[in-house]
């Protein structure tokens, strides 16, 4: 195939390239470029891209032809390969230019020698653009080497991986041996706990056993002194019996000898008081020799029935009232030297929790200074003071208390010492829906009321 050669730089045509196309007629690759081949191929083509006139080029290349190598490579790759293999022409334009370009290989190639140590991809792409005689079989022969050489590289990064991964995996083993290590030791160690942690469990049964056996004893000594105090008592009783029936006989000898010194019978006289004086020492000694007490009690104490005055918080409590009428909380009031301890923030925050705490204090005791001049009782306010970062600056109203809870002790306990602290018998009523603060004061004595009882009361002042 006669091909009318194009100027190169020097404007002389280029057999060599003009005998490659006509020995090429006959040649033609069976597949296509292996991805490598094709790449270096690019990379010749866009390095002697910059060789050829705009008039040289194809026109899908013309707009590239400022381009440096590297961008001719990234944005015209394709439309390069696509002209080498379609546009003898140009082809036949890059293989003059690579040939003015001195190209060691490109020379190696016309002389029929490829350099056994050049890359066999670099000798493919030469011989792709170049044609030479023989091209096909040099290019089907790096494809197949650039092959091969891609499949050691594969098998060495599969080796490679392999032994990562063996690696990883003795690693991993070692770890889980650790771990299997640590864990038995962890479950021998619970196991010592739980030997220890059941014997501990076996001494304290044993403990309560024994426990339970000193109180079996204890209550057995309780009932034998029972038993024996009672014997004590009607021994006692007896005897009082029989002491009393002395003195009734004593007390008829002394009528007789009072009869007889009115009749004038002075020796039988002398005779009674003799024996009523016997009688009397030998009652006398009886009572030193049993320790009798005066006498305490009498009937009439024992009868049960309200004493003027001693009304109680309880006995109000089992009246006719409801729990949260306001009344209730009057009455007891109303009791002599009734106290009203109250709950501070437990009622605060049950009637008006949205106000800040000054002012809920403001407040509530606001109510209770009222309440107190109108019921003459006593009245503490209890405040807990573990949230306060400094003392409150506080007028406290007149006739209410006001406290405040000192650090680490809670407003329950302050209110518990304070109805300890009174005197049994006194009516002591504390304000506070809490639970465990009501159940406290009332074992001490105390009657609990509802904070809710309170703020009604207040509402109605």
């Amino acid at each position: 195939m006669s091909v009318s050669q194009p100027t190169g730089g020097t404007g002389a045509p280029d057999p060599s390239a003009a005998a490659g196309d006509a020995d090429g007629v006959a040649e033609a690759l069976e597949r296509p470029l292996p991805e490598g081949i094709r790449r270096r191929v690019i990379t010749l083509v866009a390095e002697a891209f910059g060789g050829l006139t705009v008039a040289e080029l194809p026109s899908s290349l013309r707009q590239y032809a400022r381009f440096t190598p590297s961008r001719r490579a990234k944005f015209a790759g394709n439309a390069m390969a696509a002209a080498v293999e379609g546009d003898t022409a140009f082809r036949q334009r890059i293989s003059a230019r690579l040939h003015e370009m001195g190209s060691e290989l490109a020379e190696a190639l016309d002389a029929g020698t490829p350099p056994a140590a050049a890359d066999p991809e670099d000798v493919a792409a030469m011989a792709f653009v170049l044609r030479p005689p023989g091209w096909v079989k040099l290019v089907t022969a790096a494809g197949e080497e650039a092959q091969r050489a891609s499949a050691e590289r594969a098998g060495e990064e599969a080796q490679r991986e392999l032994r990562r991964l063996r690696e990883e995996l003795a690693e991993a083993q070692a770890q889980a041996r650790g771990e299997a290590e640590r864990f038995r030791g962890e479950l021998e160690a619970a196991r010592r706990e739980s030997e220890a942690a059941q014997r501990k469990l076996r001494g304290a049964l044993s403990d309560v056993r024994r426990g339970e056996a000193a109180l079996r004893r204890t209550q057995a000594e309780l009932e034998s002194l029972r038993s024996e105090t009672s014997a004590e008592l009607a021994a006692a009783l007896g005897e009082t019996r029989r002491v009393k029936a002395r003195l009734a006989e004593a007390e008829s000898a002394l009528e007789a000898s009072r009869r007889a010194v009115r009749e004038g019978r002075s020796v039988e006289d002398m005779r009674l008081r003799l024996l009523l004086d016997t009688v009397l020492d030998a009652a006398q000694g009886l009572r030193r020799e049993l320790a009798l007490p005066p006498a305490s009690v009498h009937p009439a104490d024992l009868v049960e029935a309200v004493e003027p005055g001693r009304m109680t918080p309880k006995d109000i409590a089992a009246r006719a009232l409801s729990e949260t009428d306001p009344a209730l909380l009057d009455q007891l009031l109303a009791l002599p030297q009734a106290h009203l301890v109250v709950d501070g923030y437990n009622v605060t925050k049950t009637g008006y929790p949205t106000m800040p705490l000054d002012k809920q204090r403001l407040r509530l005791l606001g109510g209770l200074a009222m309440l107190a001049a109108q019921s003459g009782a006593e009245v503490t306010c209890v405040f807990d003071g573990a949230e306060l970062a400094a003392p409150v600056l506080l007028a406290p109203p007149r006739g209410v208390r006001v406290l405040f809870s000192k650090p680490g002790v809670t407003a329950d306990e302050l209110i518990r010492q304070l109805v300890r602290a009174e005197p049994p018998g006194r009516p002591v009523v504390v304000v506070s829906t809490d639970r465990e603060v009501a159940d406290g004061v009332a074992k001490a004595g105390a009657r609990p009321v509802a904070s809710a009882l309170l703020l009604k009361r207040l509402a109605r002042t």
